[in-house]
């Protein structure tokens, strides 16, 4: 019987133990600052290593995407959720990208990090995203954002080492990183911010 005992104890243990980072990364998003900017140094301590055309992502379908192919354009990195307050956004990121993709594109990547909020498969993620907002921006595979499966992508967003500067992780779903049309990382913006807002605008320069 001691077997059965010590397998149910480990399981309450790790279940207690997910539900409580969960419960934590919801407080610190609770108390964060909903509207937060961070933008590049005009001079760099740090030379970066990588450039955003270092990577090579899976779409939503499938297909290999290398991200080299946005030279020469201003791209807008999302993380994503399909059950998420900021969810919304959808609508506004697509208005932006249909205004703008001559100039600016927005790549969306759906992650089920925060709060558990984003839980379907790539399919799933697909229709809901067309038949509730029309998405029409490119969308990629669900990825982790943070933790110790974080996307490479996202570790050099997110590592000064990497990118030069910046080391603000999302706190929440639906955070931007703006990189320039050479492929380096300049502004990172919390859940709370959208296209509309001076702040972004003016990195974006529009």
């Amino acid at each position: 019987m001691k077997k059965p005992v010590q397998v149910a104890l480990v399981a309450v243990s790790v279940i207690t133990l997910l539900v409580t980072m969960s419960f934590s990364r919801l407080v610190k998003h609770v108390f964060s600052d909903k509207t937060a900017a961070h933008s590049a140094p005009e001079t760099l301590t740090t030379a970066p290593a990588k450039s955003l055309y270092d990577f090579t992502m899976n779409s939503l379908d499938g297909k290999s995407v290398n991200l080299s192919q946005y030279k020469g354009k201003k791209v807008i990195i999302l993380n994503t959720a399909s059950e998420c307050g900021y969810t919304p956004q959808y609508a506004d990121w697509e208005a932006f990208y249909k205004q703008h993709k001559d100039k600016v594109v927005v790549l969306g990547f759906p992650a089920n990090n925060f709060g558990g909020q984003e839980p379907g498969t790539s399919t799933q993620i697909a229709s809901f995203c067309q038949k509730n907002y029309g998405v029409t921006f490119p969308l990629f595979e669900k990825i982790d954002v943070v933790g110790e499966k974080q996307a490479p992508l996202y570790k050099w967003l997110t590592t000064k080492s990497l990118n030069g500067w910046n080391d603000q992780a999302p706190g929440w779903n639906f955070c931007k990183y703006v990189v320039d049309e050479n492929g380096k990382l300049t502004h990172f913006f919390a859940s709370g911010v959208k296209p509309g807002d001076a702040a972004f605008k003016k990195a974006v320069g529009i």
